[in-house]
């Protein structure tokens, strides 16, 4: 199989300190990026999932923001432990992680567990 299965988009988006939107990068996104890398190894996910750092995805104002696809799932996290439960459950299991969706999140979609 070629390509990943799921990619992890993170905002690192860095504005200047007095820009009223905020900023991802501001509020942890890089370690929370780093973070996701580790997860993925831990879980040995190499080759089917993909954190990758991205540019604004405008929604810093609502703090660190996390994109998954396919699935178009948009999420807030603001610590390792959400990092982990993201991995572990949405990207592992195919669970959606309902307390760390953004507010305006679209209905969700129907997820699968990864295949080995």
């Amino acid at each position: 199989m070629t390509g990943y299965q799921r990619h992890i988009f993170v905002c690192t988006n860095k504005r200047e300190p007095d820009d009223a939107r905020g900023s991802c990068s501001k509020l942890g996104s890089d370690a929370l990026h780093a973070c996701f890398k580790q997860e993925a190894k831990r879980l040995n996910l190499k080759g089917v999932v993909r954190a990758n750092k991205a540019g604004c995805l405008d929604y810093c104002a609502q703090g660190p923001t996390v994109v998954v696809y396919p699935e178009g799932i948009w999420y807030r996290v603001t610590s390792e432990a959400d990092v982990k439960e993201i991995m572990e459950r949405h990207i592992v299991k195919g669970e959606v992680v309902e307390r760390l969706l953004m507010a305006d999140q679209a209905p969700l979609p129907l997820l699968s567990p990864l295949k080995a």
